[in-house]
């Protein structure tokens, strides 16, 4: 399958590296400066599963020459519109779209830009980030990619596409329950995010302060409970064990929002806080630690737009 993996960020450039190292037929779509970055010294990934610099071929969006069978998509939420206008050219009648971005709304404009055949389910887990050097570095051991149909059934493009991710160097599944998998990460990724970013600290942090973990414990009731209003309960054990890492003494559990936040990147407020408030409004639910994130965080996006250069 020819793969074009939109972005060589920290998630794209991880997994799309991967790809490449297997000898598949990998190719990143990816702006000048980072094209000239990646030609010059290679895709470098820094992690404890190995090191390794690969030297895949990349193209600007205007160099698109025909449709690809699989596009990985992975930007960031915000980046979302501009990215769809880059790769459009590259989707054809049997393209498949699999987003590995953070919450819901980005499957709705997916779906309404290239239609509903066109998109899958995906959900990845892996820890990293880019360093000053422009290697992906990464931050813990655990990496995988799950991907299903939007409607469960097991396709034949799906089993190629299994086929395809398969033995690359990290865990690849297949799944008949995408959705359910979509919303319980997004779940963990919203509760964990808003409880680190609202409190400024690592989950060990908040745990060793008095009311620090039952706050935590809070954040992730909310997000569990707007999940199972849309439909999307969350299994018993799951909510145990996040509970558990959540309440950890010494635990440096974050998240990237909560990265981007120290380093004073923009962050995706909108997409992980954002959108699950108002499926929760919809649904009547109260979420008050919730609401002060998004808050705190929406002050603090607006706050460096304002102050952001702009060039002449």
């Amino acid at each position: 399958m020819r793969i074009l993996v939109v972005g060589a960020g920290a998630v794209g450039g991880y997994f799309g590296g991967r790809l490449a190292e297997a000898n598949r037929d990998v190719t990143f779509l990816v702006r000048a400066k980072r094209a000239e970055q990646i030609n010059g010294g290679g895709l470098q990934i820094v992690s404890p599963h190995g090191n390794l610099t690969v030297h895949p071929k990349t193209v600007n969006a205007d160099r698109i020459a025909g449709s690809y069978d699989v596009i990985l998509l992975s930007v960031k939420s915000y980046a979302l519109p501009g990215a769809m206008n880059d790769f459009r050219a590259a989707v054809g009648p049997e393209t498949m779209v699999l987003p590995v971005l953070n919450g819901m709304h980005h499957m709705d404009l997916l779906v309404s830009r290239f239609g509903e055949h066109a998109v899958l389910g995906g959900v990845c887990m892996v820890a990293a980030e880019i360093d000053q050097e422009g290697r992906i570095e990464q931050l813990a051991d655990f990496q995988s990619l799950t991907y299903g149909e939007l409607d469960g059934h097991t396709t034949l493009r799906l089993q190629e596409l299994d086929e395809t991710l398969r033995g690359a160097g990290f865990d690849a599944v297949m799944s008949n329950q995408i959705l359910p998998a979509m919303w319980q990460k997004w779940v963990q990724l919203a509760a964990v995010g808003a409880i680190t970013c609202l409190l400024r600290g690592n989950i060990g942090e908040i745990a060793s302060i008095p009311g620090g973990a039952a706050l935590s414990v809070s954040s992730l009731r909310e997000c569990a409970d707007i999940a199972n209003g849309c439909g999307y309960p969350q299994a018993g054990t799951f909510l145990e064990q996040l509970t558990t890492e959540l309440t950890a003494q010494g635990s440096q559990m974050t998240t990237s929002m909560y990265r981007d936040l120290t380093k004073g990147a923009p962050v995706e407020v909108d997409s992980i806080l954002g959108d699950l408030l108002e499926r929760g409004h919809k649904n009547g639910l109260t979420t008050p630690i919730l609401e002060a994130a998004f808050v705190n965080l929406s002050i603090y996006q607006r706050g460096r737009d304002r102050t952001k250069p702009t060039s002449n």
